[in-house]
């Protein structure tokens, strides 16, 4: 009976210990473990038997990305402006050695020395520009937090700020001008619009009167040239024409047609001065067959341009 209950006793006693030494490290943990107090080693994912009664885990530390809140804080511009800023801050535990003995909270220190980081950059621009310079902002915390993190084993990837809060009247004042921007440029757009405007007009009435001068010579020099052709083509005629009468009064019988022909314009223009005047010259013998061609030979020269007399030869000129 009392070497059962001696067994149990064993056997919970080795069960206790089983408990105590059988340590299961979870996937992306790392476990330190110390001997008599003393740091002994690190023990990642798996199962481990530690020695009973001389070595324990004395720190536990996750190997994942991180992501730590930055709270708000106070920052004062340069131009001295207060404002509330806060962000997250992304790290990462490298050496799991140093984060236990570099420091008593790595969380905490690396905190702070954010904040202090953000202060100091912030104190070095004006409020009009901390917003476009949150990525260098972002960067000067990251490499000083990152530099002071390498002794403690923990890798800083990056700090994003999220949010800006300056003092309500600095934001009515930023409003204000904002608006007074907007209709500026709005101002400025229009007066732009409207020069564009009047410089196309401009353009499009000096066009308009370059086409129409173009037009205008094109036209003028259009005409010239009918005329030239017509004056051109009048006198090819009238010298064709006048080559075929030479060329017939050459031929014979040609001087009668030529004294038939002059005879009848004479009696068809004769016809027409009393119809035209008052006042016409009348040959002295009209049974002068000479002279009434002569007559009408001068005629017939005055009609086609050539030099008019006052009477035919052979004959006093009387008044009708």
């Amino acid at each position: 009976m009392e070497a059962g209950i001696v067994g149990i006793v064993i056997f919970v006693v080795a069960i206790f210990v089983l408990a105590k030494t059988a340590i299961v490290v979870p996937q992306q943990q790392a476990f330190i473990v110390e001997r008599l107090g003393q740091y002994a080693k690190t023990i990642t994912a798996g199962l481990h038997i530690l020695v009973p009664f001389m070595e324990k885990v004395t720190y536990k530390h996750s190997l994942k990305e991180a992501a730590v809140d930055i709270p708000e804080q106070v920052c004062i511009t340069r131009d001295n402006v207060q404002i509330g800023v806060d962000g997250v801050l992304y790290l990462k535990v490298i050496d799991p050695k140093r984060a236990s003995y570099g420091i008593a909270d790595y969380v905490f220190a690396i905190s702070q020395l954010a904040q202090t980081t953000l202060r100091s950059e912030f104190g070095k621009i004006d409020l009009d520009k901390s917003f476009e310079e949150r990525e260098a902002i972002n960067g000067a915390v990251v490499a000083a937090v990152d530099k002071a993190s390498d002794a403690w084993g923990v890798k800083v990837f990056r700090y994003e700020i999220k949010n800006i809060n300056p003092p309500r009247d600095v934001i009515g004042a930023m409003e204000k001008q904002m608006r007074a921007e907007r209709e500026k440029r709005a101002v400025i757009l229009e007066s732009q619009g409207e020069r564009d405007a009047q410089i196309n007009r401009a353009e499009g009435e000096k066009q308009l009167v370059i086409k129409q001068s173009e037009a205008s010579k094109q036209q003028q020099i259009n005409e010239a040239e009918g005329q030239a052709r017509a004056i051109l083509a009048v006198a090819t005629a009238t010298a064709q024409g006048l080559e075929r009468v030479a060329t017939a009064l050459t031929q014979a019988g040609g001087n009668e047609a030529m004294q038939l022909r002059i005879a009848e314009q004479y009696l068809s223009e004769f016809g027409k001065l009393a119809q035209e005047g008052n006042t016409f010259v009348l040959p002295a013998d009209l049974a002068n067959v000479g002279s009434m061609l002569a007559l009408a030979k001068g005629m017939l020269l005055e009609e086609g341009g050539g030099p008019t007399n006052g009477s035919a030869s052979g004959g006093r000129p009387p008044r009708a």
